[in-house]
């Protein structure tokens, strides 16, 4: 029994020392900050077409082996995350021990041998008695410092003084900072969820579509977008701001109103609703796109070349490659998609193509029957779309997302 205790005791010190090891820290932080780069230079939660498209399915297997798809959710960056803040909270533990004893003492200890080395000491000739000096210093020292006491000494004494002592508590404040910042990031990447909706000017949801899983989730409100507003630099379409007006609605009743920005959410019940992107809308166009389940025979694409703003119309199919006018390239039109989806956001019918540049390099788009314009935001040198859709607007109208 005593060995099994001998051996435990042993075990729970070598763990203790392991976790109060200053290079344990130092190990740890260069591994998360390497590893979050992964996760900066690999699509988070993206489609398992365009991870197969960028890596090969045998990739594809590996990065959902090791929870790259979803890198910062993994159990292994958790783990780590976790280690680094036990790490924290037992060095702090340790430090604390010592400098503890500094800090909560009532009657501090003063070296007067450091004090005598010290280069920015100075020493001066006093016109008085050492009991004159003595009763005059230590009461203007004793109104400047908390701590302050005559120490006796051979040759006659010293007044020593101190103060600031819980200013060594700035570390450890600092150490408990990290420390509820690596516990909000776990807690919010286990428990929390992001997801996406798109809302036309007059239209309400309470049903988003969840970035990490393949289904929606219903929200305790809906949110209704009364008006949204998109500023431009002059000389383009490059936005300079944008902005939608929320309404927060429970059981039919308007209980917040807020306009939301770019960094300048609305919060409401814990979950906070950011303004992402938005996208032009024709015209009399339904705010859903009309029902399809199968993929028409042909379709008529737009091509617009942004060298030359000139826009080609073209017949195409899917299967048969498309050669694009001014040497931009080829389109193959792949499959049709009945819901197709682009990070979280529902873009409803929609043809999945591949794009060939004249280099030879391929990039997977999608051309949303709803969304005309949704190609723009690839910023190509060619915007594509289904010309049966593209129409020039007399006015034109948003949605926001």
């Amino acid at each position: 029994m005593t060995a099994k205790t001998d051996v435990s005791a042993d075990y729970l010190r070598s763990t203790w020392r392991f976790l109060a090891s200053v290079k344990l820290t130092v190990v740890l932080l260069p591994c998360i900050a390497g590893l979050s780069v992964i996760g900066t230079v690999i699509p988070q939660n993206a489609e398992p077409q365009e991870y197969i498209r960028l890596f090969g399915g045998f990739g594809y297997r590996v990065m959902l082996l090791l929870d790259i798809v979803d890198m910062y959710a993994s159990w292994w960056f958790t783990g780590l995350l976790m280690l680094l803040v036990v790490n924290i909270i037992v060095c702090s533990i340790e430090r604390l021990k010592v400098s503890g004893k500094i800090i909560f003492t009532k009657h501090p200890k003063f070296d007067l041998d450091s004090f005598r080395k010290r280069k920015n000491r100075c020493t001066l000739n006093m016109g008085d008695t050492p009991a004159g000096v003595e009763k005059r210093y230590k009461e203007i020292v004793g109104r400047q410092f908390r701590f302050c006491r005559v120490v006796p000494l051979d040759s006659g004494f010293a007044i020593t003084a101190e103060r600031g002592l819980w200013t060594r508590l700035g570390v450890y404040a600092v150490h408990l900072s990290i420390v509820v910042l690596l516990l909000g990031a776990l807690i919010g990447a286990q428990f929390g969820f992001q997801g996406f909706v798109t809302l036309v000017e007059g239209d309400q949801a309470n049903t988003i579509s969840l970035e990490k899983a393949n289904h929606n989730k219903v929200l305790p409100f809906h949110i209704r977008c009364d008006e949204f507003e998109v500023q431009f630099y002059k000389g383009g379409r490059r936005p300079k701001t944008f902005r939608s007006s929320l309404t927060i609605l429970e059981q039919g009743q308007e209980v917040l109103r807020k306009d939301i920005r770019v960094n300048d959410p609305l919060r409401f019940k814990g979950i906070g609703i950011y303004q992402s992107t938005y996208g032009l809308l024709e015209p009399g166009m339904a705010t859903q796109a009309p029902p399809m389940t199968d993929a028409p025979d042909t379709l008529s694409v737009s091509l617009r070349s942004k060298a030359s703003g000139m826009v080609y119309t073209r017949e195409a199919s899917i299967g048969q490659p498309l050669q694009i006018p001014e040497g931009l390239g080829s389109l193959a039109i792949e499959r049709f998609e009945p819901n197709a989806k682009f990070r979280g956001m529902e873009l409803g019918p929609a043809m999945i193509a591949t794009l060939i540049d004249p280099a030879g390099n391929t990039q997977s788009i999608t051309m949303p029957f709803r969304f005309p314009r949704f190609d723009a935001m690839r910023g190509g040198k060619v915007v594509i779309a289904i010309a049966d859709k593209v129409s020039k607007p007399a006015k034109e109208r948003y949605y926001t997302g």
